[in-house]
């Protein structure tokens, strides 16, 4: 099986282990917001969601699903001629004049015939779900495989649910012969997504590999329920099917499956497959919004997951909210340009969490962004469905400047919500998903551009998976670098800050599985906001390997001595204390298969067990760095401040002592205010 998609692909469906310390509370921290203080990085319901006990009850008279809750706003909307209306019914109009538009989506003409009653719509949906139909007939009398099964049956949520709700918002315009056949080919796409093994079309058996039919946290799992859902909504009670997929969407799938593994997995919000393919959950907000219209029932308070992924998005957002953080495969924009995905995304969970105290500060963000407003037309839609007038936007300075998803392993980190802030980011934690890059340990820093970066944003997909692509310390066996392997979880040891600073270490060693050539790799972190880091790692490796402390940068570096200057619109000084014996170089990636642009700064020594001390200096933020050996530094701040940073030779830990006042940096992850 084919473990790479394509992100364009993933997002035509409509939208589309563990390693938790310990939640310390943080003296004087704020933790106001839709969590329980204490629960930010917890397993469990979300107990900050007012009707979280609703249980579902199912409408009978069609038209089912969505409409009675959202009938009287949506038509106010379009009474009102709203920007977000207007956009909309013009594009479906044009749709239903003929224009082609590219995955436009027939659930968006058959809304339009129930807000204004106008039968041109409807009869349009349905003519053209008529045909779809019939062309997948055809296919399958044929013997092939239909349209429906492509790519593993990724795209089944957006055909079988431009099925399901046009059947159901336009049922009194479906014929009863279209709706004995519509409803005998998606029972079939929907049986065969759950049974791979026994899949059949027709009197063939075609079976498929079941790709992520029980993995919650791939983005082909939200297809399959979005296909299963609004079938089971749209035709409970009328097919003896329909009672089924309801099942085996709610108590099979989602509280059976997909809670317990967000409980275990993805506690703190966010995807280990990145923020590319991440984006696809979008999908599944989509879905929790469509089932609590409906039915009543709130899916989304069975767990924290949603409300907490409203922060860590926006933690994934650099400062000027034009770009978000290059984690995973990014093959739709190597480039990591926020985008409308990200716009659906975030909006819809403003939609979800109203009420929440991040919300206003998330609407605030979308005004301010690079795409204030949807620009493609097949999504259109959802600027019309979640346009936010019951939430005021609020400044995003005085949310809390560093965050932790625990789930993903994500450290952010930045020195204040303006434009021109620092960000920083230190990845560390499990690494399973076929998306998701060998970058455990990889550090970025961003502050009006990137300076220090993943080197896949110059590539020419956005696929670059080795550790070659990552600012992190790479190890070689030989010339061959070793890889870090999929199945793995790193460990973030401990994680402390206050409004100065931000202290993070990590356990990387795990990565590498056992591997005897490997014996230890950590990496500690001290950010003195606003402009130095601080990186220390410990990196033990046998005969016949070779270290490479490396940093991936679009901006070519230049190496004096032991310095090494990376000049953009801002000017970070790379200064190495130690190792003495490195000897540093330049590669421009465009040397290597694969790159359009970028370069990394490499510093090379023998295996052996090293220790490496380097001070990142943003603008002149530190006036000067002085070592004390290969384990400490004085850094004279340019604001006349002294922090001296003493970390263990061999075990993870430090203190920090920043103008005479010393702090223990010890293990322990402490909760972040928010």
């Amino acid at each position: 099986m084919t473990q790479l998609r394509l992100l364009n692909s993933v997002l035509l469906v409509g939208g589309l282990l563990a390693a938790c310390g310990t939640d310390d509370k943080a003296e004087g921290a704020d933790y106001s917001g839709g969590d329980s203080a204490g629960e930010a990085n917890t397993p469990g319901a979300d107990t900050g969601e007012d009707g979280a006990d609703v249980e579902p009850t199912y409408p009978t008279q069609h038209p089912r699903i969505y409409i009675a809750a959202n009938k009287a706003r949506l038509k106010a909307s379009l009474s009102a001629n709203t920007e977000a209306a207007s956009r909309f019914k013009s594009t479906v109009d044009s749709f239903v004049a003929g224009q082609d538009i590219w995955e436009f989506r027939i659930w968006n003409v058959a809304l339009m015939g129930q807000l204004t009653g106008s039968a041109q719509y409807c009869q349009k949906a349905v003519a053209d779900v008529d045909a779809f139909v019939a062309g997948e007939e055809a296919k399958i009398a044929a013997g092939t495989q239909p349209q429906v099964a492509h790519d593993s049956y990724l795209a089944i949520g957006d055909l079988i649910g431009d099925l399901a709700l046009t059947y159901d918002w336009c049922f009194d315009t479906v014929t009863p012969a279209q709706k004995t056949r519509w409803l005998a080919y998606a029972n079939q796409a929907v049986w065969n997504v759950w049974n791979p093994t026994q899949a059949k079309w027709g009197s063939k058996t075609l079976t498929w590999s079941g790709w992520s039919t029980n993995n919650p946290a791939n983005n082909y799992y939200y297809s399959f329920l979005r296909a299963t859902m609004l079938l089971g909504l749209a035709t409970k009670g009328e097919t003896p099917q329909g009672d089924e997929w309801i099942k085996q969407f709610r108590e099979t799938k989602v509280l059976g499956q997909l809670v317990p593994t967000f409980d275990e997995q993805l506690i703190g919000g966010g995807s280990r497959e990145g923020t590319a393919y991440g984006v696809s959950m979008r999908g599944l907000w989509h879905l929790y919004d469509l089932w609590t219209s409906t039915t009543g029932e709130k899916l989304h308070a069975k767990t924290k997951h949603a409300r907490r992924s409203m922060r860590t998005f926006m933690h994934q957002v650099m400062p000027t909210i034009d770009k978000f953080a290059p984690t995973g495969d990014q093959p739709r924009d190597a480039t990591c340009v926020f985008f409308d995905y990200q716009r659906a995304y975030l909006e819809e969970l403003v939609a979800l969490y109203p009420n929440d105290p991040v919300a206003p500060r998330a609407k605030k963000m979308l005004e301010q962004s690079n795409v204030p407003k949807i620009a493609r037309p097949e999504m259109l839609v959802y600027d019309f469905l979640y346009d936010m007038d019951d939430v005021t936007a609020a400044p995003l300075d005085g949310m809390g400047t560093s965050h932790y998803a625990s789930g993903i392993g994500q450290v952010y980190s930045r020195s204040g919500w303006d434009k021109s802030a620092t960000w920083v980011n230190l990845i560390a934690g499990a690494y399973t998903e076929s998306h998701a890059h060998q970058d455990q340990g990889a550090l970025m820093i961003f502050k009006d551009g990137w300076l220090m970066a993943d080197a896949a944003l110059g590539s020419k997909n956005g696929l670059m998976q080795e550790t070659t692509a990552h600012s992190l310390v790479r190890i070689n066996s030989g010339s061959t670098p070793i890889k870090q392997v999929v199945g793995t979880t790193s460990k973030l040891v401990s994680l402390h800050g206050s409004d100065d600073y931000l202290y993070a270490a990590a356990d990387l060693t795990p990565a590498y599985k056992n591997n005897p050539a490997i014996t230890k790799v950590q990496r500690e972190v001290v950010f003195l906001k606003p402009n130095v880091v601080v990186v220390y790692d410990r990196v033990a490796s046998g005969a016949g390997t070779s270290q490479v402390w490396q940093l991936a940068s679009p901006i070519r570096p230049t190496i004096s001595g032991a310095n090494a200057t990376i000049q953009g619109t801002h000017t970070m000084t790379v200064q190495r204390l130690a190792p003495a014996n490195a000897s540093g170089a330049v590669t421009s990636m465009t040397s290597l298969p694969g790159y359009l642009s970028g370069f990394r700064f490499d510093e090379n020594v023998p295996g052996g067990d090293n220790r490496y001390l380097h001070v990142l200096s943003l603008d002149g933020g530190a006036a000067s760095a002085v070592a004390n050996g290969d384990t400490g530094v004085t850094v004279t701040l340019s604001n006349g401040s002294t922090a001296q940073v003493e970390f263990n030779r061999d075990d993870i830990g430090a203190t920090l002592t920043l103008d005479g006042q010393a702090t223990t940096l010890a293990t322990g992850v402490d909760m972040l205010p928010e």
